[in-house]
C-alpha cells in the first residue's frame, strides 16, 4: 500500500511498503520525494507496487552466508538422515573455506565457479559432485526464502577431469588391494616395525573387510568373543577433526548393519589389547574418560581416521610394496582374498554389508578380470621357453 504526501519543500513523495524482510522479520518501505506534482507520485508509486507484485523488485539481504548455513542444517535435517546432514556439512565446510565474513549476495557465479575448479584439483569427481550438489540445495533454499535474487550455482559445470578418490569407496581397485603375498609381508612388517597399535589395526581391517569408520567407531559391546563375532552398527564421524567433537552416526546402508563372523586369530589379538587397555585404564583412571571404545586414546577418547592413514603411509614407505593404497584398500583386500578363496557373491555383499548387489558385482568383475590377467601372465611366462 503507497502513502502520497508532499513535503515542506512542496515536492510530492510516496513510502510504499515492499513486505516483510525474511531476516530481519520488519517492514520493508520505499521512499522518495522528488516529484512535482501528486499525479506524478501516485503513478511512480503504482508503477513500483505493480513491480513488486510481479516480483521484479526482490531486494537481496545482508545474511551473511555461515549463520545462514547454519539454519539451512536445521532446515535440511528436518527432513534428512542425521548421516546425510553430516555429509552436506563437510561439503559445504569444503565449499565455504575462506568466505567466513562473506554475504550470501556477494557469492557470485564466477566465484562459485573458480572455487569449484580449485576444489577439483583437491578432491574426486564424486567428492566434487557432492560439494556442488550441497551447494545447489543451499542456494535454492537462499532464492526461496527470497534472501537471494539469482542462485550463483545454476549452469555452473563440473570439471570433466577425473582425481585420485578421497573419499570412501571411489579408490581405483586395480591399485588399492593387496595381493595375499603382499598382506603378509605388509602384516609381517607391522608386526616387526609398527607403531602401537599398527598390527591390530591392518590385521582387522584385512580379516573383516569393515570400514575405517565403522572400526574405529567399534565398542567392547559389539564384540562377542564367545561367538567370535563382530557387530557393525554404526561410524563415527569427526566434526573439524576435534577428537572430542564426534559423533556416532548409522553406517552407509540399512545394509552396513551386519555381524561379522572372525578368525580366531583376530579375536585373540583383540583379547591381548582389550586387556592391556583394561589395565591401561586402570591405572590411569583419575583423567581417563571410559567411552568404551575398542580404539581410544591414551585418555579414553577415540582415536580419528588420519591416524591410522598416517600409520599406513608410514609402513608403506618402509616395504617393497609400490601402491597407493589406502585405508579403504584393505576392504578391497578382503574382498579379493573373499574371491580367490572361492566364496559366493551373495556372501561377499553380506559381508561387506553393500546394500546394492551392483556394487558387489563391479568389484567382482574388476577382481576376477585382474586374476585373469594375472593367471594369462604367468602361464605366458611359463610357457615361454617352450615356444
Amino acid at each position: 500500500m503507497a502513502y502520497i504526501y508532499q513535503t515542506k519543500t512542496g515536492k510530492w513523495g510516496y513510502t510504499v511498503s515492499l513486505g516483510i524482510d525474511p531476516v530481519t522479520m520488519k517492514q520493508r518501505q520505499k521512499t522518495k520525494s522528488t516529484f512535482k506534482n501528486e499525479k506524478e507520485a501516485i503513478r511512480a508509486a503504482a508503477l513500483l507496487e505493480k513491480q513488486y507484485e510481479d516480483g521484479e523488485l526482490q531486494s537481496e539481504s545482508r545474511k551473511k552466508l555461515f549463520p545462514f548455513i547454519v539454519e539451512f542444517l536445521d532446515w535440511y535435517g528436518r527432513h534428512a538422515k542425521e548421516s546425510s546432514v553430516v555429509v552436506r556439512q563437510m561439503c559445504l565446510d569444503r565449499l565455504c573455506e575462506g568466505w567466513d565474513n562473506l554475504q550470501l549476495r556477494q557469492v557470485t557465479k564466477k566465484m562459485y565457479q573458480d572455487r569449484i575448479y580449485t576444489l577439483s584439483e583437491q578432491y574426486s569427481k564424486s567428492y566434487l559432485t557432492n560439494i556442488h550438489t550441497s551447494a545447489r540445495i543451499l542456494f535454492q533454499r537462499a532464492v526461496e526464502m527470497e534472501l537471494v535474487k539469482k542462485d550463483p550455482t545454476e549452469g555452473v559445470k563440473l570439471p570433466n577431469k577425473e582425481k585420485q578418490a578421497l573419499d570412501d569407496g571411489d579408490e581405483d581397485e586395480r591399485l588399492n588391494y593387496l595381493e595375499k603375498d603382499e598382506l603378509i609381508e605388509f602384516l609381517q612388517l607391522a608386526k616387526k616395525d609398527g607403531l602401537k597399535y599398527d598390527y591390530l589395526f591392518f590385521t582387522l581391517l584385512a580379516y573383516s573387510g569393515m570400514r575405517i569408520g565403522e572400526m574405529l567407531a567399534l565398542k567392547w559391546a559389539d564384540v562377542d568373543f564367545e561367538e567370535n563375532t563382530i557387530k557393525i552398527s554404526k561410524t563415527i564421524f569427526f566434526h573439524n577433526c576435534n577428537t572430542k567433537n564426534f559423533k556416532l552416526l548409522p553406517p552407509k546402508t540399512k545394509s552396513s548393519k551386519r555381524m561379522l563372523r572372525m578368525d580366531d586369530g583376530v579375536m585373540s589379538l583383540l583379547k591381548k589389547h582389550k586387556a592391556a587397555q583394561n589395565e591401561h585404564r586402570l591405572r590411569y583412571r583419575e583423567y581417563y574418560e571410559d567411552m568404551n571404545f575398542v580404539f581410544a586414546r591414551e585418555d579414553g577418547y577415540p582415536m580419528m581416521t588420519w591416524l591410522v592413514s598416517n600409520r599406513l603411509r608410514r609402513l608403506l614407505k618402509k616395504s617393497n610394496i609400490h601402491k597407493q593404497i589406502t585405508p579403504h584398500g584393505f576392504r578391497h583386500t578382503h574382498t579379493s582374498l573373499l574371491i580367490e578363496a572361492g566364496v559366493g557373491v551373495k556372501e561377499i555383499q553380506q559381508r561387506l554389508g553393500h546394500s546394492d548387489y551392483k556394487t558387489t558385482m563391479n568389484i567382482y568383475a574388476h577382481m576376477t578380470k585382474n586374476m585373469e590377467e594375472k593367471a594369462a601372465e604367468k602361464f605366458s611366462a611359463f610357457m615361454q621357453n617352450l615356444l
